[in-house]
């Protein structure tokens, strides 16, 4: 039985294809493994970039370094204007786990501001760009009222609860005094959190440190001076210093965390549809509650 010509043109690219994808599959995990198995001392780069909420891939990233004996020190790359409270404080705690297996270094990048400041106090040395925006030290969490609009659209809202707080916060009316005066200590005791580990990590007397903690931001030079960040460079420095401090003889090797092992149907259909994912995201993510977060980024 005679083969169609155009059937089997198409089968045979299609399988050209496949076996491209393969190879090029195949040739990048056998590097990662030549990778890990190499001697060589290494510096490994953990980034925490944009607003802080999900913090698996981070934690995911800092174990794996935790685990590899030929990493010798860790550079913590933050460039965020800070995020969710708890959150941020796992990524603090897993970096105080790290820190006593290995040494940890953070290299700021453009902003490295309030829960991403904290972070950073987690780690051995800071190192800032002379314009790197960081510190706002502070607590905050917003609420909106749109009594009035509604009133406006000729609709009124009712609710039917258990306790008396436990709509506070309700879009739909004015907030009461008490239930402003309960959130104000919750949100100064979660700022309280904030000072006792920067007061710890940063060696500055709590009361010394309250008087610049209170929401305001710094350049790096300027932080520098107040002794919230240690050196001015790049990030070139930070992973020279992380290597110094660790006894790496020489330069470093930079390494990045590992992708997770997959199968080669799953590379194949992530690659296609990165862009598309990317796209469907959106420019910012959406969060409630209180927030280490600096207000020097736009969050609409």
């Amino acid at each position: 039985m005679r083969k169609h010509p155009v059937i089997f043109g198409i089968f045979l690219l299609f399988l050209i294809v496949i076996v491209f994808f393969l190879l090029v599959y195949v040739l990048g995990s056998s590097t990662d493994d030549r990778r890990s198995f190499a001697l060589d001392n290494k510096v490994g780069i953990v980034k925490v970039e944009g607003f802080i909420g999900d913090t698996r891939d981070v934690l995911e990233q800092l174990n794996q370094f935790g685990r590899d004996d030929t990493i010798k020190a860790v550079v913590l790359r933050i460039d965020s204007p800070g995020g969710g409270v708890a959150s941020s404080q796992e990524i603090y705690e897993a970096v105080i786990a790290l820190k006593k297996k290995k040494k940890v270094v953070t290299s700021m990048g453009s902003v490295a501001a309030s829960g991403g400041y904290m972070i950073a106090c987690a780690t051995d040395k800071i190192v800032a760009n002379p314009g790197t925006m960081t510190g706002s030290i502070s607590a905050v969490m917003h609420f909106a009222n749109a009594e009035a609009l509604l009133k406006k659209l000729g609709l009124k809202a009712s609710v039917v609860k258990s306790g008396k707080f436990k709509d506070i916060g309700s879009p739909v009316r004015e907030m009461t005094s008490e239930e402003r005066a309960l959130i104000q200590e919750l949100v100064d005791d979660i700022y309280d959190q904030f000072l006792d580990m920067v007061a710890r990590d940063r060696k500055i007397p709590k009361e010394n440190l309250r008087k610049i903690a209170d929401g305001r931001i710094f350049t790096g030079r300027q932080a520098q001076k107040l002794g919230l960040v240690d050196y001015l460079g790049d990030m070139g420095y930070a992973v020279t210093l992380a290597g110094e401090i660790s006894g790496i003889k020489g330069k470093p090797e930079v390494v990045y965390p590992k992708k997770k092992g997959s199968r080669f149907w799953d590379y194949f259909f992530r690659e296609m549809f990165t862009a598309l994912e990317l796209q469907m995201r959106g420019k910012a993510e959406q969060f409630n509650g209180i927030l280490y977060l600096s207000p020097i980024v736009d969050h609409n």
